[in-house]
């Protein structure tokens, strides 16, 4: 099972059904009914599992087609802020070329918890 890592606790983790954008992976990218491990940190000591989720609906968008309200219901408070976020955690040039998967998750199961 493949990990889904979050940086932080974003307040669509409470969801039952939630949405998140990864970048098109070029070994095997992201597929419906593929269940992954949601977990925050994934890369440090700090590490928490949060549970397993499904992917029920993927849609491959350019990056000039996402919308405001996709990146609000995303947990940004505008488009520029998705951007500048994507940009730092990913850099311009990945960004500028490459598409981005809008992945909608259901919770299988949580393993603690979710934010508030």
């Amino acid at each position: 099972m493949r990990i889904m890592g979050f940086s932080q606790e974003w307040p669509k983790l409470v969801l039952d059904v939630f949405t998140t954008f990864r970048l098109a992976r070029r070994d095997k990218d992201w597929f419906v009914g593929e269940q992954v491990l949601v977990v925050l940190h994934p890369r440090s000591r700090g590490r928490k599992v949060l549970g397993i989720a499904e992917i029920i609906q993927k849609e491959m968008k350019t990056p000039g087609a996402i919308t405001k309200k996709e990146a609000i219901e995303d947990g940004f408070t505008s488009l520029e802020g998705f951007w500048e976020w994507m940009a730092e955690t990913h850099g311009i040039p990945s960004l500028a070329c490459r598409d981005l998967n809008k992945l909608t998750l259901r919770w299988v199961r949580r393993e603690r918890p979710c934010p508030k």
